[in-house]
């Protein structure tokens, strides 16, 4: 059975997708950006505060969805710049 997962502690999708879908024991996210979710703002600052926000919106949709990072199998990153890879 598949389950719509939402939050209001993370941006809403920025597109035609849904911030997460639990299918079964799985769940699959989708589309964490860097957004504010109480003003709606693209985080400024480096790649690490960017990437920091993601990671708090990406464990904000986990709990809604009674998970944690800790039971994350794969994370797909996408860099607009490679020079901040080691960042």
């Amino acid at each position: 059975m598949r389950k719509i997962i939402t939050t209001d502690q993370a941006p809403k999708a920025v597109g035609p997708y849904s911030q997460a879908v639990r299918y079964g024991n799985l769940l699959f996210l989708s589309g964490q950006v860097s957004i504010n979710p109480e003003n709606g703002e693209i985080e400024k600052g480096t790649v690490k505060e960017q990437t920091k926000r993601t990671l708090t919106n990406i464990k904000a949709v986990l709990e809604a969805a009674g998970s944690g990072i800790d039971q994350v199998l794969k994370c797909n990153v996408y860099l607009a710049d490679i020079n901040n890879f080691n960042e």
